[in-house]
């Protein structure tokens, strides 16, 4: 049986609607933002938030464990895709180089 994938992609995505933290690793004072995880998966995440980060830009995502559904999460990786879905509404590609 050949499966038929619409998503060309390697490693499942787990849809998410959780909150995260996003610190720009990238600038002299660490700034920190709170965004949207809309989907993860082993080699990435999109996020959702209220302006665009700059492509390449190295980030870390943290996710608080919500409950035993969800493990914590700490990642460290780059901006890949920013996508404008609103004048205030982003969606942020990030490729995950590091699981902490």
């Amino acid at each position: 049986m050949v499966v038929s994938y619409d998503d060309k992609r390697n490693f499942y995505r787990m849809m998410l609607n959780s909150d995260v933290t996003v610190t720009i690793i990238d600038d002299e004072i660490n700034s920190t933002l709170v965004a949207t995880c809309r989907d993860l998966s082993a080699t990435g995440m999109a996020i959702e938030m209220t302006h665009p980060i700059e492509i390449n830009t190295n980030v870390r995502v943290c996710m608080d464990s919500s409950g035993n559904t969800i493990q914590p999460l700490d990642v460290k990786g780059k901006v890949v895709r920013v996508t404008e879905e609103t004048p205030d509404n982003y969606l942020i590609g990030i490729n995950i180089a590091e699981i902490d």
